[in-house]
């Protein structure tokens, strides 16, 4: 029969080997897998993993995989992966790729899952876990590639709802050693199970977007694989009936190759923006102009006095979803480009407490935010490959001072060192685990491919 786009999705998700893996995609996707844990973990602290998990105790009735910090929790395999993946983006502390998803949250909670699932037998060993992970960031990837809509800061759909939904389902069908037809069939299925509206950032249920993503991906997958079959073009552009494409309002969808020893995954030319503090990645930008700008208003004056400022200017692209001058809620604040950029201003670090109630509602940081004034250059796009941060300040003596960031430590283009990494992958972590079992973690995800059962992480 002839190839369609989908075949071809499913013959590379069934075909791929473990030898098509460059040791640079390994490294990076060790990198991410040890950080999605971390944000996992300390994610697993939060009010809103917590409606989460009681929500999913009550469904338990094959209770055999792990919960994120909770050791003395199992919940069955899809209600694991579904309140883990809350617990990775409860915080919107998990990592950011181009164009925008946030690739592992969506996968590794199912591969997790999956893997306590399956019989000793039959349990996959870390090359195949490492595998699979990979096999969910390509489809990912290369879905986002299909649109140029995708590529700008989303309006319509939280992107993770959409390809990880779909990357779950590929992830999980190659640990499950699905056949060509069940992994066609699984992202047929998948797609009448993504999306999600923007709408709900900045809310509570942002986080059950990664948590169905990687459920409902996994689910698909297990569908598939007893049985279930879907549209086997769900991928194709076919005029006058919307498959994958109903995402999208440009969708020129191409084949992926045939996996062979020269496939170069997305993930060898596309790094993984990884986030040093819990909020969306646009606010990255105006925290590190806001440092800049705040170095050289001490460098000056000596120390920092908010009283010496008559306005505070952000230069931001046009973002709706992240213009909220005065957010109320821990959720809001981290989708705020002005409560960021006052916070760093105020403090000089965001951080975890920085989104507590008490700092959201001080006096000083109110008054802050009273002097905020947006304005939107036109050469600064709505795209986290080409947007910056700019903050300006205006004070009273009549002196302006300018701080800007065209790309913040942690970007693709300016990746976390692995001393960074590990920094953040301890800290987080060390609100759920004691040191050992931290550090246990860290060799384990390190030498990811000589563990035997994939399981043990």
């Amino acid at each position: 029969p002839e190839e369609t786009v989908t075949s071809s999705f499913a013959s590379f998700i069934h075909g791929v080997q473990p030898e098509h893996l460059s040791k640079i995609v390994r490294h990076r996707s060790k990198r991410m897998i040890l950080d999605s844990i971390g944000v996992g973990l300390v994610g697993s602290t939060t009010h809103v993993f917590d409606i989460a998990l009681q929500y999913c105790q009550l469904y338990s009735s094959v209770a055999v995989s792990s919960v994120y910090g909770k050791p003395g929790i199992k919940l069955s395999p899809t209600l694991a992966a579904f309140t883990n993946g809350v617990a990775t983006h409860s915080m919107d502390f998990d990592d950011t790729w181009h164009p925008a998803t946030h690739p592992s949250g969506a996968i590794l909670p199912a591969l997790l899952a999956a893997s306590q699932m399956l019989p000793p037998s039959t349990k996959p060993n870390g090359m195949d876990f490492l595998l699979a992970f990979n096999v969910g960031l390509e489809v990912q990837g290369r879905l986002m590639h299909f649109s140029t809509e995708a590529h700008n800061i989303p309006k319509r759909f939280h992107p993770p709802s959409v390809v990880g939904t779909m990357g779950s389902a590929a992830a999980t069908a190659k640990l499950l050693s699905l056949s060509t037809a069940q992994c066609a069939h699984a992202l047929g299925i998948a797609a009448s199970l993504a999306g999600a509206p923007m709408a709900n950032a900045a809310t509570q249920a942002k986080p059950l977007h990664i948590g169905n993503a990687t459920r409902l991906g996994f689910e698909a997958a297990l569908l598939a694989a007893r049985g279930m079959e879907a549209n086997p073009l769900i991928l194709d552009d076919i005029p006058g009936c919307s498959g994958f494409s109903v995402f999208y309002s440009v969708y020129q969808p191409k084949p992926l190759s045939t996996p062979s020893d020269h496939h170069e995954f997305l993930l060898e030319k596309q790094d993984i923006a990884f986030k040093r503090f819990p909020a969306h990645l646009g606010m990255h930008w105006v925290v590190d102009a806001a440092l800049s700008v705040r170095n050289l208003f001490i460098h000056y004056e000596g120390s920092f006095s908010p009283s010496l400022i008559r306005t505070i200017v952000l230069k931001i692209p046009v973002s709706k979803y992240i213009n909220r001058p005065f957010p109320s809620s821990e959720h809001e604040a981290r989708h705020s480009f002005q409560f960021n950029a006052c916070t760093a201003l105020l403090d000089g670090e965001v951080g975890l407490s920085s989104f507590t109630e008490s700092s959201i509602h001080r006096q000083e940081l109110r008054e802050l935010l009273d002097k905020v004034v947006v304005e939107h250059p036109e050469d600064n796009v709505a795209n986290f490959d080409k947007m910056y941060g700019e903050v300006e300040l205006l004070l009273h003596s009549g002196d302006v001072l300018t701080g800007k960031c065209d790309t913040f430590y942690g970007h693709w283009r300016k990746p976390l060192s692995k001393e960074s990494l590990l920094k953040k992958f301890r800290s987080n972590a060390s609100h759920v685990l004691p040191e050992e079992k931290i550090e246990t973690i860290i060799t384990m995800v390190d030498n990811l491919e000589n563990l035997s059962d994939s399981s043990q992480l």
